[in-house]
């Protein structure tokens, strides 16, 4: 069963007409290509605005312009496929002045004609549409509902983590071209020298370079992060101006294949030069704390488990965590999901989330303190029926 057919049929879809039917007859997703929920259950791409409905019989209608019919047709796995046209949207439009309550007009008579009575949107359908079906003439109520496609997510089949492999191709390619640049690096007066230059290698160049690579490789990144010395104490922190020599560079790269809409996501710390004992010190504690929450990863233990793991091995080495309410030290959570968002079910923190087969999960502990910097290492896992398979495969070397 190819991704475009994943979400159309069988037990997931039971699951999730079963997670909205008790308190609903429809459930209604609006949006475009950048929709997550959306392109699951469609698998239909389109810049603009379009309606997925998922009827609690099971029923799939997608509600397109005139002008998408004919690719809906081809594309999506969805196969009753309906155009705006066909409900007079342009006489709606005009009646009431706003093309957008005209549209919630057409979406009302649609469900009148399916016998809805009460429909379902996600927390973030805009409000014209809520506003319109809750006012509208048919008497259809309406109620917020969290996602029920969420755990159909979660889990990925192994055409989806094919997906997921692809993606991490070229992130790993990124990444080893980025390490690359700082590798080949010379160094004046503490500064990285951009290698055939006689100027300082940025941390904007470095970005550069992963974008160059990902591109090659049919991936988009978007707020990748290369951050040194004091920046790289902040998790998210960037450096776009000089690298420093002696000092860590935080590199964290998570894009998504544009062909699959799949991400990944890794991250690596490299040092040009010698580190210091305490940096030598905070390095190998990540990395071991790294291990061991790989380690845990398998099915039938909970996301707490995991984190508790890599907790246990940081606070044995004597750095601070969340656990105890640490500000400083490891200050996040062990990791989370990866799929069609970057971050997705399950988190990876305290939780009772049980993990199974196809859950693909980041494993990303890091030490951070402020005037000395900070240390994460991140591989992307799925696992497996008996343990965790990583998806990364490049090498974790500090010096560089």
């Amino acid at each position: 069963m190819s991704p475009q057919e994943k979400a159309g049929s069988g037990p997931a879809k039971a699951e999730i007409c079963r997670a909205f039917s008790e308190t609903a007859d429809a459930y209604i997703i609006y949006g475009n290509m950048t929709d997550p929920d959306l392109y699951y259950a469609s698998r239909f791409l389109a810049s603009d605005s379009f309606t997925y409905i998922l009827l609690a019989s099971g029923h799939e209608i997608l509600l397109v312009s005139e002008m998408e019919k004919n690719r809906a047709l081809k594309e999506s796995c969805v196969r009753d496929v309906r155009t705006t046209g066909e409900y007079d949207l342009r006489k709606k439009a005009a009646a009431c002045r706003d093309a957008s309550f005209g549209y919630a007009g057409v979406i009302e008579e649609l469900l009148q004609k399916e016998n809805v009575r009460k429909a379902a949107f996600p927390y973030n359908a805009p409000a014209f549409l809520y506003e319109g079906i809750r006012t509208g003439k048919a008497g259809i109520g309406v109620t917020l509902a969290k996602s029920p496609f969420l755990k159909a997510r979660s889990i990925k089949s192994e055409e989806e983590s094919a997906c997921i492999e692809e993606s991490m191709r070229g992130t790993e390619a990124a990444m080893e071209a980025a390490i690359d640049m700082i590798r080949k690096a010379g160094v004046r007066d503490g500064f990285l020298i951009s290698p055939g230059t006689d100027r300082p290698l940025t941390g904007a160049e470095v970005l550069t370079e992963i974008d160059r690579v990902l591109t090659e490789h049919n991936d988009l990144g978007d707020e990748t992060i290369v951050s040194c010395a004091e920046d790289s104490a902040d998790p998210h922190g960037k450096t776009y101006g000089p690298l420093r020599a002696g000092q860590p560079i935080v590199i964290d790269i998570f894009p998504m294949n544009k062909r699959s809409r799949y991400f990944s996501d890794m991250t690596r710390t490299v040092l040009k030069g010698k580190a210091s004992p305490e940096l030598t010190k905070l390095y190998e504690a990540v990395r071991k704390a790294q291990e061991a929450g790989i380690a845990a990863a398998r099915p039938g233990v909970t996301c707490a488990d995991v984190h508790n793991r890599v907790c246990d091995v940081l606070e044995e080495a004597g750095y601070d965590t969340i656990r105890s309410g640490a500000t400083v030290g490891f200050i996040h959570t062990t990791g989370h999901g990866v799929g069609l968002e970057i971050h997705e079910q399950p988190g990876v923190y305290d939780n009772d989330h049980v993990l199974v087969p196809g859950n693909v999960i980041t494993i990303e502990p890091g030490l951070y303190y402020p005037g000395l910097g900070g240390i994460r290492i991140e591989d992307t896992v799925i696992i497996t029926e008996n343990g965790c398979r990583n998806y990364n495969k490049a090498e974790k070397v500090f010096e560089v």
